[in-house]
């Protein structure tokens, strides 16, 4: 296949296919990551937050069964390459929540919604992409990177399965195990174990994600090792498929601008066949504010803390990096504000 479509062609290919998978889990599946935490917070229904470990937990096995056996390689991916900024991550973290709230969804759910019909969402998908690119290689990357240094060579392993390693610990046997135990938290509801479709599309977003690591590693070691071992995230790759958009003639195609053409199409394949897709736009000019404000700090902050609720929340938890807890609880805390000041308006309880 490499052969004859090429190293970036078949990149792309793969992060199509992985896209696909997840704009079906998001129109039919109803996956969702403000979704879940409104739905924990404020409907007492935790299904799609079990849905989301369940989706973690699939991802972890896949990807440590393949590192196992040598099918791939976790410390080349840029979860693990860089030292980790705690700093970076818990200000990204909350950024990225604060805003996902605002704008009623993350780039994951605006690419989703896009393919549902929703104008709206084309507007945050533009400006999350921009904002993205100006912090990370525009005219506030040279701030950035002197508020928050990153050391892109790391002299020690990183990860949790290299502590585990480093204890004397089986890396694989220990991340199998942890991914283990969140699809058996994910499952110990018996409204979760109910909800059938719950459990389907979950594991189908986790193989997703496991697809989009095992894939582009497969490149890189049969090709001549130019793409970057990647899977799914979307901040600065919304950013990377504007830029395609533009510059066409003179770039190739990449893993992340099918990733975000696959999410489109699949969530309106799921659109359609539930019957759900029909144009939306704007009517309230507050709104629209409010969503272009929060699609700003979306992009930032993913780009602080190197991914979004996608990348840092399911695919650098895929490779146990220390920083994917922390990033995903920084951003549920961020998201648990906005959704409180948009909801409440931080009245104090009576």
């Amino acid at each position: 296949m490499v052969e004859t479509l090429g190293e970036a062609n078949t990149a792309a290919l793969i992060g199509l296919i992985g896209g696909l998978m997840l704009g079906l889990a998001a129109r039919i599946g109803r996956f969702c990551t403000l979704g879940a935490i409104e739905d924990l917070l404020y409907s007492s229904d935790d299904r799609r937050m079990r849905m989301w470990a369940l989706a973690i937990g699939t991802a972890i096995i896949g990807t440590q069964i393949a590192i196992g056996f040598g099918a791939m390689n976790g410390t080349e991916t840029a979860y693990l390459s860089r030292v980790w900024n705690p700093l970076a991550t818990i200000l990204g973290g909350l950024m990225f929540g604060y805003g996902m709230a605002l704008s009623g969804n993350c780039g994951y759910g605006a690419l989703a919604r896009l393919g549902g019909g929703d104008l709206r969402s084309f507007l945050i998908v533009i400006v999350m992409g921009l904002s993205a690119y100006v912090v990370m290689s525009g005219p506030l990357a040279r701030t950035r990177v002197w508020l928050f240094p990153v050391d892109m060579e790391a002299e020690t392993p990183q990860g949790i399965t290299a502590l585990a390693a480093q204890s004397g610990l089986s890396p694989t046997l220990t991340g199998s195990l942890i991914g283990a135990a969140l699809i058996a938290l994910a499952l110990s509801s018996t409204a979760m174990r109910k909800s059938l479709d719950h459990i389907v599309w979950g594991a189908v977003v986790g193989l997703a994600i496991f697809s989009g690591w095992l894939g582009t590693y497969w490149i890189a070691a049969t090709g001549f090792g130019n793409e970057p071992i990647e899977t799914h995230t979307f901040a600065a790759p919304i950013g990377d498929t504007i830029f395609y958009a533009m510059t066409a003639s003179g770039t190739e195609l990449s893993f992340s601008v099918g990733s975000v053409i696959g999410v489109v199409l699949g969530a309106m394949m799921g659109s359609f066949s539930k019957g759900h897709f029909r144009w939306e736009a704007c009517e309230d000019p507050r709104e629209l504010r409010r969503q272009i404000l929060g699609a700003a700090l979306m992009g930032v902050g993913a780009i602080l803390a190197v991914g979004c609720s996608v990348g840092q929340g399911i695919s650098a938890f895929a490779v146990l990096a220390y920083s994917a807890p922390v990033t995903f609880a920084a951003i549920f805390l961020g998201a648990a504000i906005g959704l409180r000041q948009l909801i409440t308006g931080f009245a104090p309880a009576s």
